[in-house]
C-alpha cells in the first residue's frame, strides 16, 4: 500500500501543474490567456482567435493573409506584404492589413475555410460570413491596386463630352459603362466588374450628350485600347441584365493585343484570359530575318480571334445559336503569343524541350492539360498556321511528347530511373507492381522525400515483382497521365487492365511499405477499443490513475 500510495502522489503530481505554498494554501498559477489587444508587426496586425472579432469592428477595410510559417510562397509574399502596409498607411487609406498563422489557429482556418497558403481574403464593414476572395496579383504593386480599387470609387462620373475625351485618351486601355440609369442592377453589376478588373481605369456616364457622342442608343460597355480595332462594344442584354464574371471574361480577353509578345509584364495577362489554346512562334528577335515571320504569324491569328455579337436566334458563323437579344461571345480558342528565345522567353524553353538554337518554331498548347502539338516541318505561312491549328482543334493531330534519353543505368540503380519512352514498358509490365514518384528537379518538396524513397528502393531492391521508380514530370511527358502537382505517386499493380492507384497517405518508409505489402492499398487500422476497468473491490482505491501498471 506504501508503494502504491507513493507511485499514486509521484503520477498525480505533475498532472496537477506548478504550484506554490502561500500561508499554508495552495495556489495554482493560471496560464497567460490570449487578450483582444491588436499587436503589430510591420505595420501588420497580428490576429488570432481572440482578436478577430475587435479588428473587424475597428477597420472598415481589413486584407487578412493566411499563412504558414514554413510555406515558401508565404515567406516571399512576407516583403511585399509588408511594404503595402507601409503604402497604405502613407496614404491614410482606410484599409489595413492583418495576418493569421493558421499553424497556430485552427479554428479561424476552419472557419475560412483556408485549404492553401498564402490564402488573402477581404473583409468589408466588420463583415465576417462573407469575405471577398483577393484576385490580384500577388506582389506589392498588385495588392496596392487591388486595394486602392475596393476602397475608392471603383469607376469614375464622367459628365459631359470634354472629361469623357479626356478619360478615353488616358491609357491604352480603359472601360467606360454607358446606363440611362446609373441606380440600375445593370450598372451596380458594372461596379463590381470595376473592383474585380483592377489594371484598367473605369469610367461609368449616363448623361443623353455621351450616349449621342459615341453613337449609343441602349445601355453599352465599351473597351477603348489604343491598338488593334480600337473599340469593342459590349451591348447590355436588357432581359439578362449582366453577369459579373461573365463580362470580367470578356474584358479581359479583348484586352489583350491579337498577338501579344511573352515579357514578363504581359505574363500575368497571358494566363490570366484563360483561353483554352496558345499559338506560340519562337524566334530570335536580333534576328531580321525572323522578326519577318510575325507578319504571317498575325494574319493567321485574325481567324480565331473571338467576337461579341448580338444574336437573335439564327446561326452565327455556322456554328453559334443563342436565345433571341442574348449578347454574348463567340469565344477566342486561341491566343498568338511571340516568344524571344533570347529575352525573357528564354526561361520557358525547357518546358517546351527547345534551346535558342530551335527558333524559329511554332508550337500551339491546349492549356487544360499542357500538351504541346507540332507541324511535321514548320511552315510560317498564314495559310499553313490556320490550316495546322483547325486540325489540332479537330483533334486531327496527336500531342508532341517531351522525353529525355534513359540513363545507361537506369535499370540498375535502387530507384529505377523512367523517361517518357520507356515509361510505358515498365509501368505497364504484367509481371511487375510498380510504384513511381512522379517528381519536379525544383520542388522542395519533392526534395524533402528523396532521402525515403532511395531507402524504399533498396528496400525492395532484389524483389522480383516489385519495382521502386521515379519520372521527371518537366523534361517527360505522357499521353494519358496528366500530372498537376509534386510530388504525385502511382502504384501500377501486376496483371492485365492498365490499372494506376493514386498513393495519397504519408511520405515515409513504414507507409510506403506498408501500402506495397498489401497489394497498393493501406490495411485498414483496427478500431481503438477501450477497456472498461473492472468493478473496484473492497480496498481497491477508486481513482481512475490510481492503478498504474507496474
Amino acid at each position: 500500500l506504501v508503494w502504491l500510495l507513493v507511485l499514486l502522489l509521484a503520477w498525480l503530481g505533475p498532472a496537477v501543474g506548478d504550484k506554490e505554498e502561500e500561508d499554508g494554501e495552495v495556489v495554482v498559477e493560471e496560464e497567460d490567456v490570449l487578450s483582444d489587444e491588436l499587436g503589430e508587426e510591420d505595420g501588420i496586425l497580428v490576429l488570432h482567435e481572440h482578436n478577430f472579432a475587435r479588428a473587424l469592428s475597428e477597420h472598415q477595410l481589413l486584407l487578412v493573409k493566411f499563412y504558414a510559417p514554413w510555406c515558401g510562397h508565404c515567406r516571399r509574399l512576407a516583403p511585399a506584404f509588408a511594404q503595402v502596409a507601409t503604402m497604405l498607411r502613407n496614404e491614410s487609406s482606410l484599409a489595413r492589413l492583418g495576418k493569421v498563422d493558421i499553424t497556430a489557429q485552427a479554428a479561424l482556418a476552419n472557419e475560412f475555410n483556408i485549404t492553401s497558403y498564402p490564402t488573402l481574403k477581404l473583409f468589408r464593414d466588420g463583415n465576417r460570413t462573407h469575405p471577398l476572395a483577393y484576385t490580384g496579383r500577388m506582389d506589392a504593386e498588385g495588392i496596392v491596386r487591388w486595394m486602392r480599387r475596393q476602397a475608392g470609387p471603383s469607376a469614375t462620373l464622367l459628365q459631359d463630352t470634354d472629361t469623357a475625351a479626356a478619360f478615353v485618351g488616358s491609357q491604352d486601355l480603359v472601360v467606360v459603362g454607358f446606363f440611362k440609369d446609373l441606380g440600375s442592377e445593370a450598372a451596380q453589376a458594372f461596379y463590381e466588374v470595376a473592383s474585380e478588373v483592377v489594371d484598367v481605369p473605369f469610367g461609368v456616364a449616363e448623361a443623353a450628350e455621351l450616349f449621342q457622342a459615341y453613337g449609343l442608343s441602349a445601355d453599352t460597355i465599351c473597351l477603348f485600347k489604343k491598338f488593334d480595332e480600337g473599340r469593342t462594344d459590349f451591348p447590355v442584354d436588357p432581359v439578362r441584365g449582366l453577369d459579373v464574371a461573365e463580362v470580367t471574361q470578356l474584358l479581359r480577353v479583348h484586352s489583350l493585343e491579337l498577338v501579344m509578345e511573352f515579357t514578363n509584364e504581359t505574363s500575368n495577362q497571358i494566363f490570366s484570359a484563360k483561353i483554352p489554346h496558345h499559338m506560340l512562334l519562337f524566334l530570335n528577335k536580333s534576328s531580321s530575318a525572323q522578326l519577318t515571320l510575325r507578319d504571317g504569324f498575325r494574319a493567321a491569328a485574325g481567324a480565331f480571334r473571338g467576337e461579341v455579337r448580338r444574336f437573335h436566334g439564327r446561326d452565327v458563323a455556322g456554328s453559334c445559336r443563342a436565345p433571341r437579344h442574348r449578347c454574348c461571345l463567340c469565344p477566342t480558342q486561341v491566343l498568338f503569343v511571340v516568344v524571344d528565345v533570347t529575352g525573357y522567353g528564354a526561361d520557358v524553353l525547357p518546358f517546351f524541350g527547345l534551346t535558342p538554337a530551335d527558333a524559329p518554331t511554332l508550337r500551339l498548347v491546349k492549356m487544360e492539360n499542357n500538351r504541346k502539338y507540332q507541324m511535321d516541318q514548320d511552315t510560317f505561312s498564314d495559310t499553313a498556321i490556320r490550316t495546322f491549328i483547325q486540325a489540332v482543334l479537330d483533334g486531327k493531330v496527336k500531342p508532341h511528347l517531351l522525353s529525355t534519353e534513359p540513363p545507361e543505368d537506369w535499370d540498375m540503380r535502387p530507384v529505377k530511373v523512367l523517361v517518357g519512352k520507356t515509361f510505358e514498358q515498365v509501368a505497364f509490365d504484367e509481371t511487375k507492381n510498380v510504384f513511381v514518384k512522379f517528381y519536379a528537379p525544383w520542388c522542395s518538396h519533392c526534395q524533402a522525400m528523396a532521402a525515403a524513397w532511395e531507402e524504399l528502393g533498396e528496400r525492395y531492391r532484389d524483389h522480383e515483382d516489385i519495382v521502386i521508380a521515379e519520372f521527371d514530370a518537366t523534361a517527360n511527358e505522357l499521353e494519358n497521365i496528366t500530372i498537376n502537382g509534386f510530388p504525385t505517386l502511382h502504384y501500377f499493380p501486376a496483371g492485365p487492365g492498365r490499372k494506376m492507384v493514386e498513393y495519397k497517405s504519408a511520405r515515409d518508409v513504414e507507409t510506403f511499405s506498408k501500402f506495397l505489402e498489401n497489394g497498393g492499398m493501406l490495411p485498414e487500422e483496427p478500431p481503438v477499443v477501450s477497456k472498461v476497468p473492472p468493478t473496484p473491490g473492497p480496498g481497491t482505491p477508486t481513482h481512475p490513475r490510481a492503478a498504474p501498471s507496474l
